[in-house]
């Protein structure tokens, strides 16, 4: 039997809430398939500053690095906002990425049939929508240096490499290759020397791949097309900050930012989680919204272990769910027959899979 060693990051908020319920249904999916997952417990964010004084523990990483892959929830609060930069989650998060050499967030949405009236948008604006964002992840202005805030005048370094460039556009362009041939890549090259590079450099990149066909956009445009005509898109490939904002505006396209899992990966262990925050406001209330956590783990089984048939479980087991009226109070206003907390939509989701 097949044994794959899962590190777990819960985090802050409603992150135990989440990783809590795509446990119950990877418990599910590995013994209907056959395999075993051995799960081990690491601290980040807020929960590791109070109870090691860090964010990011030195445990931490090399657990990480010593497991086939880990499942993180979400990190950070107001509790811990008003610690020194150095000391606060999203630096340990930003440095966790950096350690596992995570370049490459793969970020899919897409819309369910069952959910189409859950968006803003009109429904045939938005059916059939399937993109999949690809976002560089440590570099950029994120990461850029020097940086610095005397009280008077600050300032951050947008900085990106012809290699790094080079290795997050042919993700894009692989992932192109098996879906539907189309890239589409995001930068301000009108105004920032750093986009110029980027542009040049995915064009070089684009002569491997003939059959990909390539376009440009500025974010701002990018961003206003999303909203307008979001079936246009394939892969959008972008830098970090325009990826992180582009992404949240696709997970309002489809409905709800608790529906959009995410893949961070690289050239050590990859790293999977929904790109919603911690939501401290609704943390213990049993109404956070897992399914973006428990696509996520499907992602883990597919992209890092190989269990592609685990993963198809998984994604049908939610269509199923929402198909039947199953809905967390986010996304309870769109044809819910029944309303559900957090734990009862894992139970729901493992059910489906167990039968």
């Amino acid at each position: 039997m097949k044994k794959y060693k899962i590190a777990i990051i819960k985090g802050d908020g409603i992150g135990p809430e989440i990783v809590d319920e795509a446990i119950k249904v990877l418990d599910a999916v590995s013994y209907a398939c056959g395999f075993t997952l051995e799960y081990e417990d690491y601290l980040m964010g807020g929960i590791a500053i109070d109870v090691t004084g860090v964010p990011l523990p030195d445990e931490t990483v090399s657990g990480v690095l010593n497991s086939d892959a880990c499942l993180f929830g979400a990190i950070g609060g107001e509790k811990w906002d008003t610690l020194a930069r150095e000391l606060r989650p999203e630096t340990g998060l930003l440095k966790f990425r950096e350690a596992m050499g995570v370049y490459a967030n793969l970020r899919p949405a897409i819309i369910y049939d069952e959910l189409v009236n859950a968006s803003t948008l009109k429904p045939e604006v938005i059916e059939g929508v399937d993109i999949m964002v690809v976002r560089e992840l440590i570099g950029g202005i994120y990461f850029g240096q020097p940086r610095a805030n005397d009280g008077q005048k600050a300032y951050n370094t947008m900085v990106y490499t012809k290699d790094e460039i080079i290795r997050i556009s042919k993700q894009a362009f692989e992932l192109a290759m098996k879906r539907d041939r189309r890239v589409c890549s995001v930068d301000k090259a009108n105004v920032l020397e750093v986009s110029q590079l980027w542009r040049d450099t995915v064009e070089e990149v684009a002569k491997d791949y003939p059959e990909v066909e390539l376009s440009h956009m500025y974010v701002d445009n990018a961003a206003m097309q999303l909203v307008r005509n979001p079936k246009q898109f394939d892969v959008i490939l972008t830098g970090n900050i325009f990826g992180d904002i582009l992404s949240d505006t696709a997970s309002m396209v489809v409905g709800s930012i608790g529906l959009l899992p995410s893949a961070s990966t690289g050239d050590k262990t990859a790293i999977y989680e929904p790109i919603h925050g911690s939501a401290p406001d609704i943390a213990g209330q049993g109404i956070a919204n897992p399914i973006a956590t428990i696509e996520s783990a499907g992602m883990m089984l597919k992209y890092s272990l190989g269990e592609s048939e685990a993963a198809t479980m998984i994604d049908s087991a939610i269509k199923k769910a929402l198909k039947e009226g199953y809905r967390t109070k986010d996304i309870a206003a769109y044809d819910a027959k029944h309303v559900v907390t957090t734990a009862e939509m894992g139970d729901v989701i493992a059910n489906f899979i167990n039968k």
